[in-house]
């Protein structure tokens, strides 16, 4: 018999965690794993997908947001029915399927740290105890843990983002006559500092008129940076476009990949930019300099970096034989190191020691 293994989710929102934990549970084992994703709240962006790729989906409530309902039916479902292994995936997932989990006692209970505020987001400082083991996906999220909060390491196992290598790859040689595009994909929150990209693409946007910034996600901030395009009077050379299941054609007509956040773990759109052959201008915040390799695969510069950022982008603006040998280069990382191959062996083999005892089977 395989083992029940659960995912909790706050909801299929279109987001980096979703869609790996989406892709994780499609691609695993099935005659060792069964797998059931378990839903908070609506938000149906990917739902679609999960019953695409023949997942069963628990909806706990369908209200808009994470209340009593939610929770309580939650926990009547530990209790009823409770899971081989709990898999916990954001900071509300991880917080009350600890809880919960423990005392409906749920023989095992995997919490996530993804993201660089998810340790104090979802109260690691106090919570780690109530998880069976935590899954990292950064080496610096790890060594924080560690160092700022005491946990044990062998309670730690770093497990990279995979991206399909396969799916995305780069487009056509050659992206015609339309605008120089320089693209972020990110949620229009705090943290990914939108506005710090947009006074850096102020400075060098009179100096490439054929320059355009797309900006690809949802998010409470929009009007706020619409705001500020128009402030800084590059209104005719920004696009806010909405996220999509399927982007590669965004990184395909993309000349260069930047991303301005001002804290991360290792982002699932990095990975897609590199294995689309494109070149990444970041931040060296969190995991990505464990997947950005300077003057290798991309460019790094420090966080709320306006200077700094601006002549990572005219560089590349300037000079788009370095960003083609960056996009190649990263490419072939991607294809190395974060394959999905990778990231699914590597979750089974923790699961696997944690309901067996060994890494490889069930017996």
């Amino acid at each position: 018999m395989p083992a029940r293994v659960v995912f909790l989710l706050e909801d299929l929102e279109y987001g980096g965690t979703q869609r790996q934990a989406l892709e994780l549970a499609r691609r695993l084992d099935k005659s060792r794993f069964q797998v059931e994703l378990w839903v908070l709240r609506k938000g149906d962006d990917l739902a679609p997908v999960a019953r695409g790729y023949g997942l069963p989906v628990v909806w706990l409530a369908r209200t808009g947001w994470v209340g009593p309902q939610s929770l309580l039916n939650l926990g009547k479902r530990l209790w009823a029915t409770p899971p081989d292994l709990l898999m916990l995936l954001t900071a509300i997932p991880n917080i009350w399927g600890r809880l919960w989990g423990r005392l409906a006692r749920v023989p095992h209970i995997v919490g996530n740290c993804r993201g660089g505020a998810a340790p104090w987001r979802q109260h690691e400082r106090f919570l780690w105890p109530a998880a069976d083991h935590i899954l990292c996906n950064s080496r610096i999220l790890r060594d924080f843990l560690v160092s700022r909060y005491g946990l044990p390491p062998s309670r730690l196992t770093v497990v990279p983002n995979g991206v399909d290598t396969e799916f995305y790859q780069p487009g056509a040689d050659g992206r015609g006559a339309g605008p120089r595009v320089l693209l972020s994909v990110a949620r229009l929150v705090p943290d990914k500092d939108h506005d710090t990209l947009l006074m850096a693409f102020a400075r060098i946007s009179g100096r490439h008129p054929d320059a355009e910034l797309w900006l690809v996600g949802n998010g409470p901030r929009r009007s706020i940076l619409e705001q500020q395009v128009n402030d800084l009077g590059i209104a005719g050379q920004v696009k806010f476009l909405p996220p999509a299941r399927d982007i590669r054609h965004f990184y395909h007509q993309a000349e260069v990949f930047v991303l301005s956040s001002v804290a991360e773990a290792l982002p699932n759109v990095i990975l897609e930019a590199m294995a689309a052959g494109l070149p990444v201008v970041g931040t060296r915040v969190g995991g990505l300099p464990e997947a950005v390799v300077p003057e290798e695969t991309g460019l790094l510069v420090a966080p709320r970096d306006v200077e700094g950022l601006a002549l990572a982008l005219e560089r590349l603006l300037s000079d788009p034989e370095t960003g083609r040998r960056l996009g190649r280069q990263g490419r072939q990382r991607a294809v190395e190191l974060f394959s999905f191959r990778a990231m699914v062996s590597r979750h089974e083999e923790v699961w696997s020691r944690l309901l067996w005892g060994n890494g490889h089977a069930s017996g």
